[in-house]
């Protein structure tokens, strides 16, 4: 049913004064994000140089590096696979936390030095070279890693469950005889930590569509899953699947859906004048309200037009390059990484939206200015990977120009870095906490480094 502009302006308030025209949107000058704190304040104090090169931290802060591709291995012997991405963090017996980790592989498993290796009863494509490992992480501070799921490509993110699993997400969607594939791609496959029995014979989630899947999130109170597609020409959606009447999830459910279950719908966003809003690039101000409805999608499979090809200008509203995704608070934190001339609105270097189920309202939490120079360790650009910190606020990879960092945002969008990669320019991602809320959990993309670091964390003051 949608959304009525009389609902809307009862669930948002002050939307009014928030949104602005079309018009305006189109031609407001650039962010308004205040720039990164760099000392007191929200954040944690000046970046420290690593004497090892590797990671800069405040003071009173340390790593530990747990995995590095074709350095540490696998129970079953081979080397940790590379190209680390999304993970997520679950609590294991006996003080273990068991982390699921992506490694964003695409296309034949030749063109890489350490590919997932196919393990026995793992494999969905013995073609292609992506997949997942568990890594557990004892008290005592070993590790132990071994595959979770194999023959995947281009795993990049994916989401926890409130059921303890996790769902990796192919950013790939090549047909089977494309670029080497035996299968269809472009799907979502759950992975148990707990139990890899139940990791055997890989099943996609077909009902969750096939397109350049990027994160997911479950609505643990109305089951919906969100689902985000990093693409362009055009910009890629974020996506609602409904599941069928009746359905519950819960461990192994997903692989008893049919491959047309439930309804996968696009968002239609308008603002509080009722005005259609065609691109997320549009909002140049934290603080924008847009109302959501969601349009079904026609053929979820991508059969023979991409699924975000099937609508045409004003169906439905697109954002570039769709990433990260968190849920907490009751609804879903997404990230849009960046703006530029494919985007019909203001150039930004990120945003980071808040869906609202309950009022169907994205607002937008925090928005970055284009960086002008991204070769110097100051202004952040190109969020991905996303978490909510147990002490307030958001934690964020960055995947942007020239110097990478963590970094945190607080309830009313400042910035403030956490952590600089000084071993090489590669992205930061899978970003996430223990479950105890004492470690930070990240990687380094390339070559690929599961690092865990502590400290002084602290609750940030309101300000």
């Amino acid at each position: 049913m949608p959304l009525s502009r009389r609902e809307f302006a009862a669930a948002t308030g002050t939307a009014l004064a928030l949104t602005g025209t079309v018009g305006a949107l189109a031609t407001a000058p650039g962010a308004v994000a205040a720039p990164p704190e760099r000392g007191g304040g929200h954040g944690y104090g000046p970046l420290l140089d690593d004497p090892a090169g590797l990671l800069a931290l405040p003071a009173g802060f340390t790593y530990r590096v747990l995995t590095r591709s074709g350095v540490t291995r696998l129970e079953s012997g081979e080397f940790t696979p590379e190209r680390h991405d999304g993970t997520a963090a679950f609590p294991g017996p006996r003080g273990v936390v068991l982390l699921v980790n992506n490694h964003e592989l695409k296309g034949p498993r030749d063109g890489w030095d350490h590919p997932v290796p196919l393990a026995d009863g793992l494999v969905y494509d013995p073609a292609a070279a992506g997949g997942c490992t568990v890594v557990e992480v004892h008290r005592d501070g070993t590790t132990a890693e071994w595959v979770g799921i194999a023959g995947t490509s281009t795993n990049c993110a994916g989401g926890a469950t409130s059921w303890g699993t996790w769902l990796t997400c192919e950013e790939n969607s090549d047909r089977a005889g494309e670029n080497g594939m035996t299968k269809d791609h472009g799907y979502v496959f759950e992975v148990d930590p707990y139990d890899r029995r139940a990791n055997r014979d890989p099943k996609p989630v077909k009902a969750f569509g096939r397109f350049d899947h990027e994160a997911v999130v479950i609505d643990p109170r109305r089951g919906h899953a969100y689902l985000t597609e990093d693409d362009s020409s055009p910009n890629g959606l974020l996506y609602r699947w409904v599941p069928p009447e009746g359905f519950r999830h819960g461990r192994g459910r997903l692989r008893t859906l049919a491959d047309d279950a439930g309804v996968l719908q696009a968002p239609r966003c308008f603002d509080a004048g009722g005005r259609f809003v065609d691109d997320l690039s549009r909002a140049t101000r934290i603080g924008t309200v847009y109302g959501v409805d969601w349009v079904d999608v026609p053929d979820r499979d991508a059969r023979t037009v991409a699924v975000r090809e099937q609508f045409g200008d004003g169906d439905v509203t697109r954002g570039r390059k769709l990433e990260g995704m968190w849920w907490a608070d009751g609804g879903a934190y997404v990230v849009s990484s960046y703006a530029r001339e494919e985007s019909p609105g203001a150039p930004h270097d990120g945003q980071v939206w808040f869906y609202d189920p309950k009022r169907r309202t994205l607002t937008l939490k925090v928005l970055l200015g284009v960086n002008a120079a991204p070769d110097e360790d100051g202004a952040l650009d190109g969020p991905d990977n996303i978490t909510v910190s147990p002490y307030g606020g958001l934690v964020i990879a960055e995947d942007g120009e020239g110097v990478q960092h963590l970094f945190g945002a607080t309830d009313s969008g400042r910035t403030y870095p956490i952590a600089r990669n000084d071993l090489n320019d590669s992205e930061f991602a899978g970003v996430v906490f223990s479950p105890d809320g004492r470690t930070l959990y990240a990687n380094i993309q390339k070559p690929g480094l599961l690092l865990a670091v502590t400290g002084p964390w602290h609750r940030a003051p309101r300000r």
